[in-house]
């Protein structure tokens, strides 16, 4: 099979395993193809909860068409024995001659021992094609496994200079409708989505995913010092999504809160007085957490930026000014130097209905 026919095929591979993101947690989102020649013969992502896993599903639709067929996988195939059996033995077990690896699973309890266990079996293994689509791929995962904190986005959705609300404090709505959509299709994609306690005051969000028909929504995080709000929509989705709230180790939690959450979860404060967010990163990569998306407010968004914990933004820009007297949409960075400023590189843009989505990246 030609380099190229591997890249198309691992291509399918990563798209098939973007169906997993945001409902596998704390499991990476794999994606399998098993070719027999030039015939896709087989397909899977990992499942909601986490399995079966890729391989497995893709296997079963294979049946004995995986016998001397080559098995595609973003990941490296597990090799311990968790809640499932080892993802390497059911390939050898199928019958595979060849695996194509993007990357290797730096998880120790895998970390090369899938690959080894495929090539004592005689399996051919080849491992790079579409490596750095892989790592992008993954990277909610890898964070999480390489410093203990979830892949964090920050979304912001901005009038053309930059306010999230008027002088009143008006702010629905900015930005048109079909970016509003498309905000449903990103909380989608990731484990959780986080607020900050001035955001839960003022605009009672519910902080779900509408329209799209999910099985499983994502954990609804609200970091704050004090527990000092009400929020009825929060509390009104309890029975189909989540709720986390993340306080400061004196806050006394009411009655209410205690009954009306999933987890309390006590997080020290910085130096600043604020939550710590490392910490509260850390809290949630320990919960198993691998992508969390922020939707504010300014102070939270501003506060994780200086910390230089966002992986990512992706602004919605609405064609419509608010002046000098509008909310900004990010709070004080207290930046002296134009160097020290957070520096992120642009990956796409595009327009939505009437607004343009940027998405942007962390510089190393």
């Amino acid at each position: 099979m030609s380099a190229s026919s591997d890249a198309r095929f691992m291509a399918l591979a990563l798209s098939l395993g973007q169906r997993g993101q945001g409902c596998v947690w704390p499991n990476p989102a794999v994606g399998c193809v098993i070719v027999q020649g030039s015939r896709i013969v087989g397909r899977g992502w990992t499942q909601p909860g986490g399995r079966p896993h890729a391989e497995a599903m893709a296997l079963e639709q294979a049946g004995d068409l995986a016998q001397q067929a080559t098995a595609f996988v973003t990941l490296e195939p597990c090799a311990h024995h968790g809640a499932t059996p080892p993802c390497a033995e059911a390939l050898i077990a199928a019958g595979i001659a060849r695996c194509v690896v993007a990357i290797v699973d730096p998880d120790p309890r895998v970390s090369g021992k899938g690959i080894f266990k495929l090539q004592e079996a005689g399996i051919e293994v080849s491992v790079g094609c579409q490596a750095h689509e892989a790592l992008v791929a993954h990277r909610g995962f890898l964070s999480r496994l390489q410093s203990g904190c979830p892949r964090v986005t920050l979304k912001l959705a901005t009038s053309l200079d930059g306010r999230i609300a008027t002088a009143s404090g008006e702010s629905q709505w900015i930005t048109g409708v079909d970016s509003r959509c498309d905000v449903h299709g990103l909380r989608a994609r990731h484990d959780a989505v986080i607020v900050g306690g001035g955001t839960a005051r003022a605009d009672n969000p519910s902080l779900t995913v509408r329209g799209l028909n999910l099985g499983r929504q994502p954990i609804r995080i609200v970091a704050s010092r004090h527990l000092d709000f009400d929020s009825p929509a929060l509390q009104a989705n309890r029975d189909t999504a989540p709720l986390w709230l993340c306080h400061a180790p004196q806050t006394r939690v009411n009655g209410a809160w205690k009954t009306q959450c999933d987890a309390l979860l006590q997080v020290p404060l910085a130096a600043d007085g604020q939550l710590d967010l490392a910490a509260l990163m850390q809290a949630l990569g320990a919960r198993g957490l691998t992508s969390v998306l922020c939707e504010g407010g300014g102070q939270l968004a501003a506060s994780l930026l200086r910390a230089e914990l966002v992986d990512d933004v992706i602004l919605y820009t609405a064609g419509l000014a608010l002046g000098a007297d509008g909310l900004a949409g990010l709070g004080d960075l207290a930046l002296s130097h134009l160097h020290l400023a957070p520096r992120f590189e642009l990956i796409s843009a595009r327009k939505i209905g009437p607004d343009i989505r940027q998405d942007w990246r962390r510089l190393p």
